[in-house]
């Protein structure tokens, strides 16, 4: 049985990768219901919406739009981006 990755529902290349720590992604305040991306690489996890934070760490539903299927993924929040309201249309 083979599996390949399945192509992302989004048009994730619109979205910039943004390296962890960088300024963009350390001063993003993230809520519940927001939509964000993995900034390193959006395609691996997708578009996902923000469930709630804890700790340390931010809960992000990915609902598998990415490469690699991810549903539920808890991040540091120096690796979130926000999607931008003027990107978000085009996606």
């Amino acid at each position: 049985m083979e599996t390949r990755p399945k192509a992302p529902i989004y048009r994730l290349e619109l979205l910039k990768p943004v390296p962890p720590f960088y300024l963009r992604a350390r001063s993003a305040t993230l809520s519940p219901g927001q939509l964000v991306y993995y900034g390193p690489m959006p395609s691996f996890y997708g578009i996902g919406e923000v469930i709630k934070q804890e700790d340390k760490f931010v809960v992000v539903d990915f609902r598998g739009t990415g490469m690699y299927s991810v549903h539920l993924e808890a991040l540091s929040p120096e690796y979130l981006i926000p999607i931008p309201a003027e990107t978000l249309y085009l996606l």
